[in-house]
């Protein structure tokens, strides 16, 4: 069982917790850098970016969510969390992380009004509420989903970004391929 911390700072980190466990891991909030401890992987939920990043930095979790991201350990990204890990942020320009060579802009599915459930172009459920919008993917950066064509699941390394909200769906298949299930001797 891995221990798998879910920023909890703001935004929707109460489904992510559920569908973690439902894969068989212990959901573990993450508030404070000493929640980072042996953590084996980590969950930055939806919500409102800026919000989450100025948070990151008044509760001093920069460092802890680095040194995670250097460490190799699995990271799954969903919609603010992207623009987060982005490398590029635009409309309006923001500070992230940078840790995935992927441009994105903000709220490009539409504003809260113009949230939308579909299907990806592989026959997987999304929900997309102001997500946003990858416009640039970077040659190690492997699309693991698209919808309409366009990439909306995408893979650096030992991060996994959804521009979407898969928490909100029945099928764990995101965070599957993030953390992949327990598994049993």
């Amino acid at each position: 069982m891995a221990r798998v911390g879910i920023l909890a700072v703001q935004g929707a980190f109460g489904c992510h917790a559920s569908v973690v466990e439902s894969l068989g891991h212990q959901a573990v909030l993450v508030r404070a850098k000493s929640d980072f401890e042996a953590l084996d992987g980590l969950v930055l939920p939806g919500g409102e970016s800026t919000v989450q990043r100025l948070l990151l930095r008044e509760l001093a979790l920069e460092g802890a969510l680095s040194s995670l991201f250097r460490a190799g350990r699995p990271i799954l990204a969903t919609c603010a969390g992207l623009i987060l890990l982005a490398r590029r942020v635009s409309q309006p320009e923001q500070g992230s992380f940078g840790f995935v060579d992927v441009g994105v802009v903000r709220n490009a599915w539409g504003r809260q009004i113009e949230s939308f459930e579909a299907t990806s172009d592989e026959g997987r459920p999304l929900v997309f509420i102001r997500a946003p919008r990858l416009v640039d993917v970077g040659s190690r950066v492997e699309v693991l989903a698209r919808f309409r064509g366009e990439p909306v699941l995408v893979r650096e390394g030992n991060v996994t970004c959804a521009t979407f909200h898969p928490e909100l769906t029945d099928d764990p298949w995101v965070h599957r391929q993030a953390f992949g299930p327990v598994e049993h001797s």
